[in-house]
């Protein structure tokens, strides 16, 4: 899985001349929070994000008119707020990877390049989106998550398991933990009896089941506060 399977190619950009009336209006009208700045080489120079035209904005509490805001604001450029130089990743950069970019510097996205020109941007919801197709988020099956010792065949031995009792694995994902001696493994199985397979992973001593459950009430979003 590369970065150019699940990144937006060919992305909406702004010029760092374009006022900061004209990048929130695209913003909202295309419904984006990050917008890539080319240079009039097509050349990456910048990167524009919601927050920075929010931070730019004057303070509710400011004694300004409402006109003498507007006219602040209409003066003020993209290249006076963008970030800049701007963290990028390359098109065949595995997508785990340009996760811990992001998560090593903290940002919400990473401009996608091809040698010097811009062919794409991946975001965090990109990222969010890969990793709920990965483990199966809200398909149906039976959720297992067992503690094991890291050692060759662990893994093996617990699919070994779950073919036993006639189940088709969906997804898997593993943890290594900070002790360095265990790992935890995520599956989600389909076609299985879930109390024979249930029974059957309990046979093992050596193992945890710290989870085992058919269905997830998280499928059903909780909502809480006043409604609108």
């Amino acid at each position: 899985m590369l970065v150019r399977d699940f990144m937006t190619p060919n992305p909406v950009t702004i010029s760092p001349n374009t006022s900061h009336h004209e990048a929130v209006k695209i913003m909202r009208e295309r419904r984006f929070r990050r917008l890539p700045v080319v240079d009039e080489h097509g050349h990456l120079v910048g990167i524009v994000v919601e927050k920075d035209l929010l931070s730019a904005q004057p303070s509710p509490a400011t004694t300004l008119s409402i006109w003498e805001i507007h006219n602040l604001l209409s003066k003020l450029k993209v290249a006076d707020i963008m970030s800049h130089p701007v963290y990028t990743v390359r098109a065949y950069c595995p997508i785990e990877d340009a996760a811990r970019i992001m998560v090593q510097h903290r940002i919400g996205c990473l401009p996608v390049m091809e040698g010097d020109k811009l062919i794409g941007i991946i975001t965090e919801t990109d990222i969010f989106r890969t990793l709920t197709q990965m483990l199966a988020g809200g398909e149906p099956g039976i959720r297992i998550a067992v503690r094991m010792p890291r050692m060759q065949g662990a893994v093996l031995r617990l699919a070994q398991v779950i073919y036993e009792n006639h189940g088709r694995i969906v997804s898997m994902a593993t943890l290594n933990e900070p002790d360095g001696q265990h790992k935890l493994v995520a599956v989600k199985v389909t076609d299985a009896n879930p109390a024979d397979l249930e029974k059957a992973l309990h046979a093992h001593s050596d193992w945890e089941i710290e989870d085992f459950r058919e269905s997830s009430d998280c499928h059903v979003p909780q909502l809480f506060g006043k409604p609108k």
